[in-house]
Order: C-alpha cells, then sequence, then structure tokens
C-alpha cells in the first residue's frame, strides 16, 4: 500500500511538474531518465522527513550543547538539501546508470557471468529478508573501510575534513560532505552493489536506512543505546567521540556507520558511554568551520590539490 502511495505521488509530480517543464524547454527526449532522477530526489525527500520526525525531537528533549551558531547550522541545512534533493539524485543518476550501463555492457561482451552473493549462497534468492540483512551488512563494511580511507589518505582528509570542521553537530551534519567526496563515495557504495548483485528494488531501501541511522548518529543528543546496544547499532554518542577534537585525521576512532563490530573487529572501537567531546577538527582552517557552502567546497579542492602535489 506504501509502495503504491509512493508510486501514484512520483506520477503525480512528473505528470503536474516535471513533464511540463520538459515539454516548455524542448526536452522530452529526457523524460524518461527526468522520471528516474525525480524518484531519486522524491527518495531524498522522505529519507530527510524521517530523519528530522526522529531526531529533532532528541535534540530538543536532551542536547548535547546548546546552539550558538545558527547560520553553521542553516549552512547544514543548505548541504542536505543540496545533497538529497539536487546533488546527489543526479550524481546517483548519472552514475549509476553509467556504471551498471558499463558494467552489462563488459559481461555481455565478454560472455561471462560474474559470481554474486546469490550465486555462492542460493538461499538468498528464497529467503529476500536474510538476503537484505546480508546485502546491508557487506555494504556498510564497504562504508566502514571507505570512511577510514577518508581520514588515512591526506589527500581524501583535505575533502573529508570539510565534514569534520562542524563545531554545532546536528542530524543536518550528516550530509555536510565536499562534492568531490559525494562523487567518490557514490561510485564506491553503487559499485559493491552493482558486484554483490543487490536487487534494484532493495537498493534504494537499504540507502534510506543507512541514511537515516547516519542522520541519528550525528544527532546533538545526549544518547547511548547501553552497553549492550552501543556494541550493535551506531548511537549518536558513540559517533559524537569520532567527531571530537581529538580525533581528526589519522588518530579517528569510531568510523562505522551502522554496526559497531567493525571499529570492535578492527580496533578501531571507544566505547566510553559519558564522554561527549567538543566536536571540529583543531588543525582545519577557520573558514571549513564558519565559512559558506561554496567557500568550504572551494577550500576543500584547493586542500586536496595542495596534498596531492606534496604542500599539506
Amino acid at each position: 500500500m506504501i509502495e503504491d502511495a509512493y508510486d501514484r505521488l512520483t506520477a503525480w509530480i512528473f505528470e503536474h511538474a516535471v513533464q511540463p517543464a520538459l515539454f516548455a524547454l524542448g526536452l522530452m527526449d529526457w523524460a524518461e531518465d527526468a522520471f528516474e532522477w525525480l524518484d531519486f530526489a522524491l527518495l531524498g525527500g522522505v529519507t530527510i522527513l524521517l530523519s528530522w520526525l526522529i531526531c529533532r525531537p532528541l535534540e530538543a528533549w536532551r542536547p548535547v550543547e546548546p546552539i550558538s551558531d545558527r547560520r553553521a547550522i542553516r549552512t547544514d541545512v543548505l548541504y542536505t538539501a543540496l545533497s538529497r534533493l539536487g546533488i546527489l539524485p543526479l550524481l546517483a543518476f548519472v552514475l549509476f546508470a553509467s556504471l551498471a550501463a558499463w558494467w552489462e555492457g563488459t559481461v555481455a561482451d565478454s560472455g561471462f557471468v560474474p559470481p554474486t552473493l546469490e550465486t555462492f549462497f542460493p538461499v538468498l534468492r528464497d529467503n529476500p529478508w536474510i538476503a537484505f540483512a546480508v546485502y546491508v551488512v557487506v555494504l556498510d563494511f564497504g562504508e566502514y573501510w571507505r570512511h577510514r580511507f577518508q581520514h588515512e589518505f591526506r589527500w581524501w582528509w583535505a575533502l573529508h575534513s570539510v565534514h569534520h570542521a562542524q563545531r554545532q553537530m546536528t542530524f543536518w551534519t550528516d550530509d555536510r560532505n565536499h562534492v568531490l567526496d559525494e562523487v567518490i563515495g557514490a561510485l564506491w557504495f553503487g559499485g559493491l552493489a552493482l558486484l554483490i548483485g543487490v536487487p534494484p528494488a532493495q537498493f534504494p531501501v537499504i540507502l534510506m536506512l543507512l541514511r537515516v541511522v547516519e542522520s541519528l548518529s550525528h544527532a546533538n543528543v545526549r544518547l547511548s543505546f547501553g552497553r549492550i546496544g552501543e556494541r550493535l547499532i551506531v548511537s549518536p554518542r558513540f559517533h559524537r567521540l569520532h567527531h571530537g577534537e581529538l580525533s581528526a585525521g589519522e588518530h579517528g576512532k569510531n568510523y562505522a556507520v551502522l554496526l559497531p563490530v567493525w571499529d570492535w573487529i578492527f580496533g578501531t572501537a571507544d566505547f566510553r558511554r559519558d564522554v561527549f567531546p567538543r566536536t571540529g577538527d583543531p588543525d582545519g582552517p577557520e573558514a571549513l568551520a564558519t565559512g559558506g557552502w561554496l567557500r568550504q567546497q572551494a577550500v576543500g579542492l584547493r586542500r586536496m590539490v595542495g596534498a596531492i602535489a606534496g604542500r599539506g
């Protein structure tokens, strides 16, 4: 029922808003592509709504710190809007469509059928819920290592430090990323999903699940999940330690996106439950903390080029 309502909403918006605009601009050849892009954008809108409904009451209930710089938070809101309603849906569509077309063409030309998780574990074909859980675990494992690499490679940290520069962390901070970092992340996540054979119908649901959990983990709320829960799901307390001023760059801890087990296995976990540090990157330029969106993008790119050239 929910899926039918979502499909009807998508069709209504396309018919009454997107299609007339395409017709007026003489771009009806792009109608099919625009419909698929709209699906990504609406999914982003639903994710924002879910994150707000879950996180905003928690932040009002028990904040870690009072808000003193609303301008910085408004910048994060802009990041979220561009990421989930504009830039990310567009990147996701263009990159995933191109990647999928290249992959399918390569497979067809070679005559080789690449194995997927269902090839190795046929039981997944008949148990979609188990398959969904396995896909989430594998993709989360990939996200753990991508996050570690963001901290360990100087050029990548130059981009990722845009995310860590926020001193007023809230659930909006989740999408505070450099555009180039978003591109790399989309290729990483989408490429792994194609490699293990995630069904197209499950991919957006997995993406939404991870996004909502990530928003919660960035929330300005004094909340842990208890001694056991902290080891099962990433909490705001667990992830705030990752954003602490002493955890910037290569000194990071708590890299996990969804499952803290990866930090436990690879020795990067910090399970202290009563620690809520100040956030930010004390070694980063002031513009990354207080500049506007365009300024932060420019500074992040310049720092990346400098790191590659050996100047930073």
